[in-house]
């Protein structure tokens, strides 16, 4: 069986704890859907106008922690070719801001939505600073019924590992009330933690680092059913 290929949007750090987590808990995802898995990992400023064709080779693209990236453009690169194509997707973390920033600028047309993390100045901060921030911390996230998540968990309430300071401001959450790109998991205060994209294959970002598990030697069902995802929708062939 050929190995499947994950394709990792972001610039590796290897003092950022996702990093280390992210090919560790693949590993364990892989050996439980019954094949390797050889994360890629993709420097922003490598995703350029032309990538697209390296980034078809993938089997799949998660778009990991540890923003600002380099570059911001090459990471909403990754994620559109993601979204239009169907190419089966993760976002954790940052990966979640920049989703939720590719899918404002190019579906929503409002191509000023920004971060007040990279882009402390701007006049439409879509992602902005937690009331509190989630360093090192667990929390309770409840998941909306008929959901891929939930399905994937097969529960409506779990508590999940965060490192982050910054998510969806929510004066801007009415703007996930329509299609396709919805609102599925939140938090005990109702803020957004989880999305994902309605038709999709399998288009999920969490603001939560279901990757930190790997860590402690644990399999994590969200990255489970992402590779099994990507097992099923892939030609998998036996070496010659």
């Amino acid at each position: 069986m050929r190995a499947i290929r994950v394709g990792l949007i972001g610039d590796y750090n290897s003092s950022v704890k996702a990093h280390r987590a992210i090919p560790i808990a693949l590993g364990m995802a892989g050996e439980a859907a019954g094949c390797e898995v050889e994360a890629v990992w993709l420097p922003t400023e490598t995703l350029v106008p032309g990538v697209e064709r390296e980034l078809e080779a993938l089997d799949g693209l998660w778009c990991v922690p540890a923003s600002p990236y380099v570059s911001m453009e090459g990471a909403l690169r990754g994620i559109r070719f993601a979204r239009e194509t169907g190419k089966l997707f993760l976002g954790t973390c940052g990966g979640f801001q920049h989703t939720l920033i590719e899918y404002a600028r190019n579906v929503l047309g409002l191509v000023d939505a920004d971060h007040a993390e990279s882009n402390p100045g701007t006049t439409f901060p879509l992602i902005s600073p937690l009331a509190c921030a989630l360093r090192d911390q667990s929390g309770t996230i409840s998941l909306k019924e008929g959901t891929h998540i939930r399905d994937i968990y097969g529960e409506g309430e779990v508590v999940e590992e965060y490192n982050c300071s910054f998510g969806l401001a929510p004066n801007y959450r009415s703007l996930l009330d329509g299609e396709p790109l919805v609102i599925t998991g939140e938090d005990t205060e109702g803020e957004v933690r989880v999305i994902e994209l309605l038709g999709h294959p399998f288009f999920i970002a969490t603001l939560f680092q279901p990757e930190r598990r790997a860590l402690k030697g644990e399999a994590h069902p969200l990255v489970n059913a992402y590779v099994q995802a990507i097992v099923e929708a892939s030609v998998v062939t036996q070496p010659a």
